[in-house]
């Protein structure tokens, strides 16, 4: 299968698990309309690290249906998110009508960014399972140099390739049984369910991700230009990707004896050589 025939078979997967997505408690959508103040759990974790994001122009990209990207416009950002699935940005859209919320949004892929968006932002957010469905970190990273102003930012919350090497069964501990390094070939996964809590299933259930190294992403962004100001582990995740994982503060964590061997997560800031931005 060709790069082009991958990204459609994930979009078509992304389409349907927007419909089970939108309605799950674990989105939680009725929360963040109830109050002009609600965030994202996402959002609400990242906030620490962001600054403040008033008047920023910020570019979220592989946006899904918007819960974050409305979180950033409630901290005072002006936001465009950019994603794959028509689907899952027909809930965006609703969303942000629904909340009077400004904002807009441009369906493609990350790599056709720069091109679909024609303007600069001040940060570039990202994460929370977004590198996976990408074949080149590389690419990414200059998509990312392209679409930051000088002195612009870069924020990434993301499963760390640790976590990505992993088995998906914990039952007897954890093993490594995937590549941590990027490889020129997917890995191929055919699941009819999805990572919220749903009675629903997808009838597109194969999907193609890629797993890339922590060394290999820090080389890339700063390959184009940007410098790493910020890398930090989490022992936390936002979903519950094995059995055993116990709740802890809003997000899924191992049990304590297993807790300090791999990191779950890391947070990344990077930003763009020049002058210009604020936060």
């Amino acid at each position: 299968m060709t790069a082009d025939e991958h990204f459609e078979a994930n979009r078509r997967n992304w389409d349907e698990r927007s419909h089970l997505h939108a309605p799950s408690i674990g989105y939680d959508i009725r929360r963040l309309v109830s109050g002009a103040d609600e965030l994202s759990d996402v959002v609400a974790f990242d906030r620490q690290y962001l600054g403040d994001l008033t008047g920023l122009r910020v570019v979220h990209l592989q946006c899904h249906i918007g819960t974050d990207t409305l979180s950033l416009a409630r901290l005072g950002a002006d936001v465009v998110g950019l994603d794959q699935s028509g689907e899952s940005l027909g809930y965006a859209r609703s969303l942000f009508e629904e909340t009077g919320t400004d904002g807009s949004f441009v369906e493609g892929n990350v790599y056709d960014a720069p091109a679909l968006l024609g303007t600069r932002f001040d940060l570039v957010y990202t994460g929370v399972g977004a590198l996976n469905w990408l074949p080149s970190i590389d690419r990414w990273a200059a998509v990312i140099a392209s679409l930051l102003e000088p002195g612009g930012r870069l924020y990434i919350r993301e499963g760390h390739p640790m976590l990505g090497a992993l088995d998906d069964d914990a039952s007897t501990g954890l093993r490594v049984t995937y590549p941590y390094f990027e490889t020129e070939q997917p890995l191929v996964f055919d699941e009819e369910t999805t990572y919220v809590d749903t009675d629903g299933t997808i009838s597109n259930t194969r999907t193609y991700e890629w797993n890339h190294g922590l060394g290999e992403i820090f080389t890339a962004l700063t390959g184009h230009g940007l410098t790493v100001t910020l890398l930090r582990e989490h022992r936390g995740l936002e979903w519950k990707m094995f059995d055993h994982m116990v709740e802890d503060q809003r997000q899924w964590k191992l049990p304590p004896e297993q807790r300090d061997l791999v990191p779950m997560m890391y947070s990344l800031m990077a930003v763009k050589s020049g002058s210009g931005a604020v936060g």
